[in-house]
């Protein structure tokens, strides 16, 4: 599964397709930006971490990272198909109505799976985790005059995430420069924003009250000894 592309079946397709004076093309446009074309089989399953459990310990503990992956990102899955179902089903009656009232079900569960799967992915041992000289670094230093203060930058915005988010750098490919920003919930950071998603941060509480308690900002801050900075170059590269 390539990360953050998720994929969704023909049905929603047809969906922005329908044309109704109740139906704003929004609706079906923003699903649209965060899932396309169907996977094998019409369902989402959860993908496997690239790394044990316990891989980041002690910055985050493998009792943490349990529950988190096989509890709380499953329940996205699960719910995301669920609402997939339901999509295809409105599609087939010509029920727009309970299309348009899917579009936040599909958001919040195809957002939180598109979220955590780049978020597993960004992340590493500690003694794999290392800014070297490369197109990476040289993009933070251009954007942000260095990898100190683009950490300060993305570890105050995260933490300063009211209720649950995402704290995220992202690529503007217009500007080619890399910015922070931050989304409410789960919401997609390319279909909130535009920006391409290098480097997430997740400040759910779930993400991090086992080990942190409601200490937010020592979790955050202590995320960057584990970032996998390989793969956050490898997606600036494929954005660009």
């Amino acid at each position: 599964m390539t990360a953050g592309k998720l994929i969704i079946p023909s049905t929603l397709r047809a969906a922005a397709n329908l044309r109704s004076s109740s139906m704003p093309k929004e609706v079906a446009k923003k699903a649209a930006a965060m899932l396309s074309s169907a996977p094998s089989g019409g369902k989402h399953t959860l993908p496997d971490l690239p790394y044990d459990y316990n891989a980041i310990e002690p910055v985050v503990s493998a009792e943490t990272m349990t529950i988190h992956h096989s509890k709380h990102h499953n329940t996205y899955v699960t719910n995301l198909n669920v609402t997939l179902e339901k999509l295809d089903a409105a599609v087939s009656a010509g029920d727009v109505s309970t299309i348009i009232g899917l579009e936040g079900a599909l958001k919040f569960n195809g957002g939180g799976h598109i979220n955590h799967t780049l978020f597993w992915e960004n992340l590493c041992s500690k003694d794999e985790s290392e800014i070297t000289d490369g197109p990476l670094k040289a993009a933070i230093e251009e954007s942000f005059g260095s990898v100190d203060a683009m950490k300060k930058d993305l570890s105050a915005k995260s933490i300063a995430v009211q209720g649950s988010g995402w704290g995220w750098l992202g690529l503007n490919t217009q500007t080619g420069k890399i910015e922070v920003a931050t989304c409410a919930n789960q919401d997609p950071l390319e279909a909130t924003t535009g920006l391409k998603p290098l480097l997430g941060i997740d400040v759910w509480e779930h993400a991090y009250y086992v080990d942190y308690r409601n200490v937010r900002p020592e979790y955050v801050n202590a995320v960057f000894d584990v970032v996998n900075w390989k793969t956050v170059e490898e997606r600036l590269v494929a954005a660009k």
